[in-house]
């Protein structure tokens, strides 16, 4: 079974007196080996955060489709990758919405990543309206089918993060049957389009997420590890997170 695997989102959050923060967490890592930890810090930290840490990963929070080109203000997998990157995450709520980013444009997204030699984390979530229509797994497997590269070299690079949309910096947390039922429909559906690798694929819960919670979120079936928003941000609520998942610490 693989190490929880939790993913701090900085976001559009980070100067460079954050890597203080980075450092801390990195330094948390060493001690914790039962969790696997890594940081998407603002693509201008990638590089000097690569510098002070070396526990962690690191990775982008987007990339563009192609390679290289004039696509100003834009940023590609290969670039993140000579930074320092070691995966990138696509996907997320905030594209889908804010950006209108579909299905294909996340599974191109990926598939970039991919190319490029990076990891991939893909972001599926239902909006509260989509739940209480009752479509919530309908519409999150359709993503996931949607999202997901075909091959056979895929799953192994691939994660999972599953983030309703209501529950992404409200407070708000599905119960814990909500969860696992998603995770389950999730992890049916990778099976179809990953094969029996599939089962291997890490499905992360995103939302809210914060050391009061995590223990809980992280012992529900098929609840590989956890995409973390705000409570990324300083390594005090990291490690709070971490010390409720492995209470034993390295031992």
């Amino acid at each position: 079974m693989s190490l929880p695997y939790i993913v701090g989102n900085w976001k559009m959050n980070g100067l460079r007196a954050s890597l203080a923060e980075a450092r801390a967490i990195d330094r948390a890592a060493a001690r914790y080996p039962k969790v696997e930890l890594a940081l998407a810090p603002p693509a201008t930290l990638i590089s000097r955060m690569r510098d002070v840490v070396q526990t962690i990963d690191l990775g982008g929070q987007d990339c563009h489709v192609e390679e290289s080109g004039a696509f100003t203000g834009d940023i590609s997998a290969a670039i993140l990758k000579d930074a320092g990157a070691e995966f990138v995450i696509v996907g997320h709520s905030e594209r889908r919405s804010t950006y209108r980013e579909s299905d294909e444009t996340v599974c191109a997204k990926a598939q970039a990543a991919l190319d490029a030699g990076l990891s991939v984390i893909v972001c599926v979530g239902e909006t509260e309206a989509q739940r209480d229509a009752g479509d919530a797994e309908a519409v999150v497997t359709a993503q996931v089918a949607g999202s997901v590269p075909q091959g056979d070299d895929v799953a192994p690079r691939l994660t999972l993060a599953y983030e309703p949309v209501w529950a992404i910096g409200t407070g708000r947390v599905p119960s814990l049957d909500d969860v696992e039922a998603m995770h389950r429909a999730i992890r049916e559906t990778l099976l179809k389009v990953c094969g029996d690798a599939g089962s291997n694929v890490r499905i992360l819960y995103g939302g809210s997420v914060k050391p009061e919670n995590a223990a809980e979120l992280l012992g529900a079936d098929e609840v590989g590890g956890a995409l973390v928003g705000g409570a990324s941000l300083t390594a005090e609520s990291v490690i709070g997170i971490v010390e409720a998942i492995s209470p034993a610490g390295s031992e």
